[in-house]
């Protein structure tokens, strides 16, 4: 279910996933509003499950994790209890930076850092190799990474 956003909603998450770490007042400069306004405004935001966190973005390749691969994999058996074991295992590795399940050809996709091709390797021993409900996996090495976010495009269109 879609959250209710207005104008000031919408300015103020713009705000927001440009600069998490902006205080109260300068986000309420911004947009017109007091800081408690502006207070109420992300209580309510949060309640309603629109924000669901505060993050800081850092540079991986600065704290030895300079390469990200995406990996395809492709599960044996999609009995919920097989798939809910499998994600369990990807999502609790610190190297998964995100894990996706989806359609198609592939059923997981999974973003992961790491320190160099060793380390993947090992990880793919552990997390694909050795589980019995993974057939097959592909990998894919980012070269370059033009865009890396999260940010949701922001509009009153939708």
């Amino acid at each position: 279910m879609e959250a209710s956003l207005d104008e000031i909603d919408i300015r103020l998450l713009d705000a927001l996933q440009s600069d998490a770490r902006l205080p109260q007042s300068a986000l309420g400069a911004r947009v017109g509003l007091s800081t408690a306004a502006v207070n109420r405004r992300l209580k309510r935001l949060t309640a309603a499950g629109v924000i669901t966190g505060t993050a800081v973005t850092v540079a991986p390749e600065k704290l030895g994790r300079p390469v990200r691969v995406i990996a395809q994999v492709a599960v044996e058996s999609e009995q919920l209890d097989k798939l809910d074991a499998l994600s369990s295992a990807l999502t609790a590795r610190p190297e998964v930076q995100q894990c996706y399940y989806v359609a198609g050809e592939w059923d997981f996709i999974v973003i992961l850092l790491v320190k160099d091709m060793g380390e993947y390797t090992r990880l793919t021993r552990e997390l694909f190799f050795g589980n019995d409900n993974v057939r097959r996996f592909n990998t894919h090495v980012v070269m370059d990474a033009p865009k890396v976010g999260l940010t949701v495009a922001l509009t009153r269109d939708w």
